[in-house]
This record gives C-alpha cells, structure tokens and sequence, in this order.
C-alpha cells in the first residue's frame, strides 16, 4: 500500500481506528473488530436519524462482541460465504477448506441464519446476504438455508425482507 497511499493527497486520507467512531456528513460510523485472517479486520456500524444499519463480512465465526455492535439493526449486509456440504466437494484444496471453514475464515449460510434469527428479534427489518462464494455456495442455497433457519424457529417473517447482494450490479434501493 505504501506506494499507492503517496498518490493520494494527505487531505484526502482518514486513519480509522477499531471501536473509535468518526463521521462522514451526517453518518456515524464505528469500526468493530471480527474475527478474519487478515491484518485488523473489521465490520462497520453506521447511525444516523437515529436508525442503526450494519455491515459484516469475513467473519469466521460470530462473537458476543460482534452481536453487541450488531445488536438493534434495522439493516445488516451480513456475510453467508459458503454451505459446509458444497465446500467438501469444491476443487480447492484441504487446506483452504479448513481455513474457510475455520474460526478466522468465513461465515457459513446457516451461521448466518442463526446470526440473522437473532438479530430479527432486536428489530431486524431488512438482510442482504453478501459475500458468497462463487465455488462454495449459490445464491439460491443460501437465501433457502437462511429462510429454513428463520421458519424452524419459529420466526414471524411478515415484517422482514432477505435478499442476496449479486456481486455484477446493484441491488435495489432500501429505504430505512
């Protein structure tokens, strides 16, 4: 990055920081920390109009300091990366399975369900699942398994919508 941050102006550059809020107009946003691979991942939390909407991906595994950030959103774009059966049979190889599926990999479509079932119950309106694999998962399994997760709980789903975000153009517009 070094050598692509120095054609950006000083001017133009924001150092943010995980559980430290900052703004943009209008909008509070805060950082959390999830658990990835990665150098200091994190998922956002944005408010504004009193309205509270969330943005997690690349999560290997939910925790209860993710759940606290998440907690009371009308809107998440929540991670449902892969489905455990479709990830046995992909071509990659052993290694790469495991850290998908593993603690500081990705969030499976039933653990999305799960995460999204909870959430619902804190006011949840509307989901977008998002980041799926292209190898591991398909939209149609995904948008099904979280739908199984939510009528096997019991979950009233008049008032909720769940979509999946297509990684070639825009969904559509969500008013909030």
């Amino acid at each position: 990055m070094p050598k692509q941050s120095e054609k950006i102006a000083d001017s133009n550059k924001k150092s943010i920081h995980i559980d430290q809020k900052f703004s943009i107009g209008d909008i509070e946003i805060l950082p959390f920390s999830i658990p990835h691979d990665a150098a200091n991942p994190c998922g956002y939390t944005l408010f504004s109009d009193n309205k509270k909407i969330s943005i997690a991906t690349d999560i290997g595994h939910i925790t209860t300091d993710i759940v606290k950030h998440i907690d009371g959103s009308e809107f998440i774009l929540l991670e449902a990366n892969y489905d455990p059966e479709v990830l046995k049979y992909t071509k990659y190889p052993f290694k790469l399975k495991n850290r998908i599926a593993g603690p500081t990999g990705h969030l499976s479509n039933q653990d999305a369900g799960q995460t999204i079932n909870y959430l619902i119950k804190s006011g949840l309106k509307n989901a977008i699942l998002g980041h799926l694999s292209k190898e591991s998962n398909f939209p149609e399994l995904a948008y099904q398994t979280v739908i199984d997760e939510l009528i096997s709980n019991g979950t009233n789903l008049d008032n909720f919508n769940l979509s999946i975000a297509n990684r070639d153009y825009p969904g559509k517009l969500i008013h909030i």
